[in-house]
């Protein structure tokens, strides 16, 4: 009550609501007015809107005689926008100055409710709500004209008047293309793009405006309606109602605007969108994006304190367990009713061929595509799109599988997995009457085929099957050299000569020791013959090394042969460049050859000298401590 007796009223006024423009009654917010520009009757040229964006433009005049107007400026200006052309009908500024300005309007507020327009007359006041608010902003769009004149008169420059000598214009070959059907994940995303909103914007036509001024007479009739036509009428609803009531209606209690979450694409999953849905939802959205997981990381894209206990019964709903990892369902992801967008086969036919390739790979880490085409009889990109969501390509050998065996779940949760074997059991026999399969081609295939040689096999990978063939095929081919050469002798000891050449374990010679001596030879005979054998008589040893002594001479003759006809074409070579060149000729050799036994350097370097060659030891810099060997070649 103190209150009250302090603040007196001092007059009551009454308020009317008035509808008539309620949802016609626009706000237009100029900017700082120039001096050079009168917003008036006068300076409002023309108007257009589009009533879809509640987008308006509106042309005004400048005053060009105004002190503040720079008129060398405004004749640049429309000389860059109009160029010196004399036609008047496509001219932006028709006076060869800039005599006008754009304001282009955009959206001030976004929720308009609670603001209003009041006209204040003989004692009451009229209220109506604003429809929308405009700030109107310069547009520079004549700029934009200005650049492509600029660019068309660099076009011409460039291009002269050679074109207009041509008779004729060019042929210009055209490419055909046929664009593939759009699926609907792709038309919604060309939907929500920027490019396709400013496209649509863009295509909304203009509608033309008449602007009348402030003293004009339809404005004055428009101008009425600002005031409520039930003014005086006491029985009017909106004035009945209590003051709290009327209060309320009048000042609406604020409310929060819901934020507008933009809409992501398909193939991006939010997290924290994630969180909002139940444990069922999420597990399936995981899975369905993820395509294959393990145990393990699903619960860490759950978060703490979700049930392991219950994110299995939720993840065995959706997925299949394969190697161990948890792989989506078929019908998940290819639900009843679709279609592939590759091929267009019935989601039932797709379900039926990527169970398969998930059977395969239970039974291995590897499958072929080829094999599994065969099979489901679906198209390449099919096969192709559900090979991809669980493994990865690897050359010259198939499909392996995307994720490790994970043994350690498996380990810990056997009625589980127990659960998933009977599962798979009876898909396998659905597949079985589905695809006419016998119970040979649903049996595993032997891991042997899984680990064979590659088709392709490298440099190195053939000289050391080469060198393989060699040592095995080693005696046989030497008792035949043998037999060759020395005939009147093949009759005497071939039989002793065969068992020992069978029986002798060769080592490698080091760089260090000589090649073919015979204690060597006697440790070889020691160490591979057995110990009912080690009794040989001394002919036998003097057969073994003169059989040593021959192959050694065999040898040195195909390196000296080697060496000469090298350094016929190459007179001055390194050690280094020399060796490159002896295995570069071993590769050209038939398997089997006397020198795939294997040649040290120092027995190569001996051989080159030997031809009658000069070695030269040159330092090599910056270390002059290191030396390097060239070899000259002297006729």
């Amino acid at each position: 009550m103190a209150s009250e007796e302090d603040d007196p009223i001092i007059q009551e006024i009454d308020v009317h609501l008035a509808k008539s423009l309620a949802e016609k009654l626009y706000l237009f917010q100029y900017p700082v007015r120039p001096a050079s520009m009168k917003y008036d009757e006068v300076t409002h040229l023309a108007a257009r809107i589009k009533p879809k964006q509640q987008k308006v433009e509106l042309e005004m005049a400048i005053d060009t005689v105004s002190p503040n107007y720079c008129r060398s400026k405004g004749e640049q200006i429309a000389l860059n926008v109009d160029g010196t052309s004399t036609d008047d009908s496509g001219s932006t500024y028709a006076t060869k100055l800039m005599d006008k300005q754009i304001f282009s309007s955009i959206q001030s507020a976004g929720n308009t409710s609670r603001y209003a327009a009041a006209v204040y007359r003989k004692g009451e006041l009229h209220v109506t709500p604003l429809h929308g608010i405009l700030q109107m902003r310069p547009s520079f769009s004549y700029l934009d004209k200005a650049d492509a004149k600029h660019r068309e008169r660099e076009a011409a420059n460039e291009a002269g008047d050679s074109s207009q000598d041509e008779a004729e214009d060019d042929v210009k070959q055209i490419t055909v293309r046929f664009s593939r059907p759009e699926t609907e994940q792709a038309r919604q995303r060309r939907i929500q793009s920027y490019e396709f909103l400013q496209k649509k914007q863009a295509e909304e036509a203009w509608y033309h405006l008449h602007y009348c001024g402030v003293k004009d007479s339809r404005s004055e009739h428009e101008r009425q309606y600002l005031f409520s036509q039930l003014a005086g009428m006491l029985e009017t609803a909106e004035l009945t109602k209590s003051p709290s009531e009327y209060l309320s209606m009048l000042m609406p209690p604020v409310e929060e605007e819901e934020s507008k979450v933009p809409l992501a694409p398909s193939n991006v999953l939010s997290m924290s969108q994630l969180r909002t849905l139940p444990l069922a939802d999420q597990v399936k959205t995981l899975i369905k994006n993820v395509k294959v997981v393990q145990f393990a990381n699903l619960m860490g894209l759950l978060g703490s304190g979700v049930d392991s206990t219950a994110v299995l019964r939720c993840i065995q709903q959706v997925a299949m367990l394969v190697q161990g990892c948890w792989v989506v369902k078929s019908d998940v992801l290819y639900p009843k009713g679709t279609c592939s967008p590759h091929s267009g086969v019935t989601a039932e036919v797709l379900c039926r061929g990527r169970d398969f390739a998930m059977w395969k790979f239970t039974q291995g880490l590897w499958v072929v595509r080829k094999e599994i085409s065969a099979v489901v009889k679906l198209p390449p990109e099919d096969v192709k799109d559900f090979l991809e969501q669980m493994a990865v390509p690897r050359i010259n050998k198939g499909w392996e599988f995307l994720l490790p065996h994970d043994a350690k779940f498996m380990k810990k949760h056997p009625d589980v997995v127990q659960r998933q074997h009977m599962l798979w059991l009876g898909i396998q026999a659905k597949l079985e009457k589905v695809y006419n399969l016998s119970k040979e081609d649903m049996m595993p295939k032997k891991p042997e085929s899984q680990t064979a040689v590659p088709a392709v096999m490298s440099g190195e990978l053939r000289v050391a099957t080469a060198k393989e063939k060699a040592q095995d095929n080693h005696a046989a081919l030497e008792n035949d050299y043998r037999r060759r050469r020395s005939p009147h002798r093949g009759s005497t000891r071939a039989p002793g000569e065969g068992a020992l050449a069978v029986r002798i374990k060769e080592e490698p010679v080091s760089d260090e020791e000589p090649m073919g001596t015979g204690s060597q030879v006697g440790r070889e005979v020691a160490n591979g013959v057995h110990s009912d054998e080690s009794s040989l008589d001394s002919t036998d040893s003097r057969a073994l090394a003169r059989c040593q002594g021959t192959r050694s001479e065999i040898v040195a003759a195909e390196l000296k042969e080697f060496v000469r006809g090298t350094l016929r074409k190459h007179y001055v070579l390194s050690l280094s460049e020399l060796k490159r060149l002896f295995n570069l000729h071993l590769a050209s050799l038939p398997p089997g050859h006397i020198l795939f036994s294997g040649i040290p350097d120092r027995m190569l370097q001996e051989t080159v000298l030997s031809t009658g060659c000069k070695q030269i030891l040159v330092p090599m810099l910056p270390d002059l401590l290191r030396v390097s060997s060239i070899f000259c070649y002297y006729f």
